[in-house]
């Protein structure tokens, strides 16, 4: 049986005060440039809108295309090609057009493709998918997503509660926002809209990372028990050692998954590889550098009663 990375002694708790300066420089840079260059942006499913998917027998000129639709009446419209150079994507996000679109009608969608119609001839093209989204939806699925989030902390903090004691329990939920913080700053500065897709992922990445910190979090509970007279420092060291080649050979395949996902799936399962890519290198580096130096912290913070480990070791710079 292929065994990699066995006893190893590395010390990875004295490297958190590095961890917690580029986690914090991360966050910053990402979530501070919208300061400058201004928020998130969202999809139709978010804000209202049309969007359309098409496919034309030739592939078109762009520009050609933005000057029908601009013809039409619709201001600003997002064209983009798509995929393969005969595939493109309308959206239609301006605030007439949302305003339109809450009619209840699909007015924009027709609007834009008689535009085409007529500047390309009939038959130039199929409508290969649409979407339109009033902004009364778009509110209500913005509010649901932010619910969704929300719930999600909620049940992963009663889960902890009742699986470990409150000291894992802090320490796991203070990992997983950190999680949430550098996802969220990545998306930033990758410029990735935030769509559904996207929210599915961030919470697949809060699920994934929740069960590394925990199988590392049952490993230092297993070790406490066994060595009761080790300092905590050195329980945490071992068993994110112990832990070790799981978590290379768990996330080494997972991220080759996601990995293929990115390059070969295509621009709809795009932004998800995006965010599950980055979320399992923030989940495992939060499990090893943020989880267990907070678990040692608030053990030094408010040491059990008669704990015959005494304090924790303190931690080396």
């Amino acid at each position: 049986m292929l065994r990699i990375l066995h006893d190893t002694k590395i010390d990875f708790i004295k490297h958190w005060r590095t961890a917690i300066i580029l986690t914090v420089a991360f966050v910053v840079l990402g979530l501070g440039s919208g300061v400058l260059t201004g928020w998130f942006s969202y999809s139709i499913e978010f804000t209202g809108g049309t969007l359309l998917q098409l496919e034309f027998k030739e592939a078109p000129d762009a520009a050609r295309l933005r000057a029908a639709v601009d013809k039409a009446g619709i201001k600003g419209a997002e064209i983009q090609q798509f995929g393969s150079p005969t595939s493109y994507t309308i959206k239609a996000q301006d605030e007439a057009s949302v305003a339109a679109q809450d009619a209840g009608a699909e007015g924009v969608s027709k609007t834009i493709t008689d535009a085409l119609t007529a500047e390309l001839g009939a038959g130039s093209f199929e409508v290969a998918d649409r979407m339109a989204v009033g902004p009364r939806v778009g509110s209500e699925l913005r509010r649901g997503a932010i619910v969704a989030i929300l719930i999600s902390f909620l049940v992963t903090m009663a889960y902890l509660a009742i699986r470990f004691e409150w000291r894992f329990g802090v320490s796991a939920v203070i990992a997983t926002a950190h999680d949430i913080l550098a996802t969220l700053a990545f998306i930033k500065l990758i410029d990735l809209e935030v769509s559904l897709t996207v929210i599915a992922a961030i919470l697949t990445v809060v699920g994934y990372s929740l069960n590394d910190t925990i199988i590392i979090f049952d490993r230092v509970r297993e070790n406490l028990r066994k060595k009761r007279k080790e300092p905590l420092y050195d329980t945490l060291n071992r068993s994110v050692n112990e832990t070790l080649p799981r978590s290379v050979l768990t996330h080494g395949t997972t991220l080759a998954a996601t990995m293929s996902l990115l390059i070969f799936g295509g621009e709809v399962i795009r932004p998800f590889a995006w965010v599950m890519s980055f979320g399992i290198f923030t989940g495992t580096f939060s499990s090893i550098f943020v989880a267990s130096p907070i678990l040692m912290w608030v053990e030094a913070k408010w040491p059990r009663e008669n704990d015959v480990r005494g304090a924790a070791a303190p931690a080396k710079a």
